[in-house]
């Protein structure tokens, strides 16, 4: 089957259902609106800050969009490009480009000029629909766009070189176009985070996007009557995975435009969600509010909330044990994956199994998996070695990139790069990006390890391990930490506090500085390197 019937057969079921809500705090009444506030607020200022849209609203506007790309002479197999901020037009925008049997082309918001011209040819996109943020930017690359034939435009102030989609698809048909599809066609191209230099182009087929709504659902239970916080971006795979469990069921979802704690609180509250799925700064976030002061939780409706859940890094499972001091009824999930694999869930945690905080987890539902040493043999347990996966979300290929694809697939086995170990009971624990180990001295230092333990630290709000080179250790592992506001902390004091650590991985430098992370909550080392490594810090002399 292809994604396209499960938002079918939802708006033939429950036609009149809200799916989808859009919350953008910043319109809403100047004070913080708690859910017993709630009903006396008037409905022009509600009306400033949420949208809603029915099944049945969700499906004619996929249908009325399939209808506009195909009078601009889109057809199957070709590329259409979504450059958008979390909108309510977002996912009706990705599912009509799916009914014209088009490959959907997500893009980060936060590419750069130069990046979304390299992404666009790299997928070969001859279409391209994009919002009002990014007008700067297209205009920079517009004439390098060879080829992109159409240009669509979200929202007021159309620049004259693009389309209205708002006019324009207003006169289009309703009816769902007369493609056919089938479980292995081309579905989507995702890109990669980039990490390690311009992104990669991912391609899905409509089969791995169905098995990641089955796995999903599996894992968290999702029914009709849950309600889905999203706050992650949807071009990721991470956000657009988790919404498939409310896909798969006809649950609601809320999008929320922002990430504040106050925000996410009140969203939770307005709106009665039941799952929210948080990235590891915005889980700190609204810790440390609470412990400030600056959030009581008694003016929040939040006893519905019932699953907490976090991805798209390793979690410090310090975070966890603060959360369930804070909120002791939820149940708590992590769930792993990669874009190259259709997102989280081929390695899962579970809810019952708090007491492994700390363990990604064991093979997700429908996946298998399996740690191995450089020449591809299983290491043993408790050594550390490459975590591979397989199963049914397996991307097809790198887009156009045969040789990446040779090395990252292997006999079926999708090798992720990341260092793990596995124990006794078979729960899988992160050690590090493969690339991101240190090697000071002859020894292999896990740059997570230290972070975990650094974030145990009640001062310290984030902090990102890299690796700097050493003329005489050929690298040192030099922490980068970013500190609570209000507290204060000092290089002696991380020094002190570091002594119960094994002394080859105590960080040999300490900078005090803000750690990069990207929309998906990855620490940007990369970016960090860039900026530490050419400087004059690199020069130091190890200590100790």
């Amino acid at each position: 089957m292809a994604i396209t019937d499960f938002l079918e057969k939802n708006a033939k079921l429950y036609p009149n259902d809200v799916c989808l809500v859009e919350i953008n705090p910043e319109n809403q009444p100047d004070h913080t609106v708690t859910w017993r506030e709630y009903n006396l607020v008037e409905s022009s200022s509600e009306e400033r800050y949420r949208r809603e849209l029915t099944w049945r609203e969700f499906d004619i506007k996929a249908n009325r969009f399939a209808n506009l790309l195909l009078t601009r002479g889109v057809k199957k197999g070709d590329k259409v490009a979504i450059l958008l901020m979390n909108c309510l037009e977002w996912l009706p925008i990705y599912f009509g480009i799916l009914k014209t049997g088009a490959l959907a082309v997500p893009m980060n918001f936060r590419y750069t000029a130069e990046e979304i011209s390299y992404c666009l040819e790299l997928a070969e996109a001859d279409t391209l629909i994009f919002g009002p943020e990014f007008i700067g930017r297209i205009e920079q690359v517009f004439d390098n766009l060879h080829n992109v034939k159409t240009v669509f435009y979200v929202g007021n102030n159309k620049p004259s070189f693009a389309e209205s989609y708002d006019k324009l698809v207003s006169y289009c048909s309703s009816v769902a176009p007369a493609v056919e599809l089938c479980d292995e066609d081309d579905a989507a191209i995702y890109f990669s985070s980039g990490t390690t230099g311009f992104p990669k182009a991912i391609l899905h087929s409509h089969s791995a996007l169905v098995a990641s709504c089955v796995t999903e659902q599996n894992h968290h239970g999702q029914t009709r009557e849950d309600v889905f916080l999203c706050i992650p971006p949807l071009y990721h795979t991470g956000a657009k995975m988790h919404w498939f469990g409310s896909l798969i069921t006809g649950g609601r979802a809320v999008l929320l435009r922002g990430m504040r704690p106050e925000w996410i609180l009140q969203a939770v509250s307005e709106e009665k969600a039941t799952i929210v799925w948080l990235l590891v700064p915005w889980a700190q976030d609204i810790l440390d509010a609470i412990d400030r002061g600056a959030i009581r939780l008694e003016d929040y409706r939040i006893a519905q909330w019932r699953l907490m859940h976090i991805g798209a890094q390793p979690v410090p499972p310090s975070l966890i044990r603060r959360w369930k001091r804070l909120f002791p009824n939820h149940d708590y999930d992590t769930n792993y994956g990669l874009s190259e694999s259709t997102g989280p869930g081929c390695v899962h945690l579970g809810v019952e199994n708090i007491h492994k905080v700390g363990a990604i987890g064991k093979a997700g539902y429908l996946w298998s998996t399996a740690i191995v040493a450089e020449d591809g043999s299983p290491v043993n347990t408790g050594e550390v070695g490459e975590l591979v996966i397989k199963g049914p979300g397996i991307m097809k290929c790198y887009y156009n990139n045969a040789e990446a694809t040779a090395e990252i697939l292997k006999d079926g086995w999708l090798y992720t790069g990341d260092m793990a170990r596995c124990d006794e009971e078979g729960f899988i624990y992160l050690v590090d990006r493969k690339k991101d180990v240190i090697i000071s001295g002859g020894e292999n230092i896990y740059p997570v390890q230290i972070e975990d333990f650094l974030r145990a630290h009640d001062a310290i709000k984030d902090v990102a391990v890299i690796g700097l080179p050493d003329a005489r250790l050929g690298e040192i592992a030099a922490a980068i930490i970013e500190v609570k506001e209000g507290a204060e902390l000092s290089e002696a004091e991380v020094n002190d506090f570091c002594a119960d650590l094994p002394r080859y991985k105590r960080p040999r430098k300490v900078i005090f500085a803000d750690v990069p992370r990207n929309p998906t909550g990855k620490i940007e080392k990369p970016k960090l390197r860039e900026i530490y490594c050419g400087s004059r810090l690199v020069e130091a002399q190890t200590t100790g």
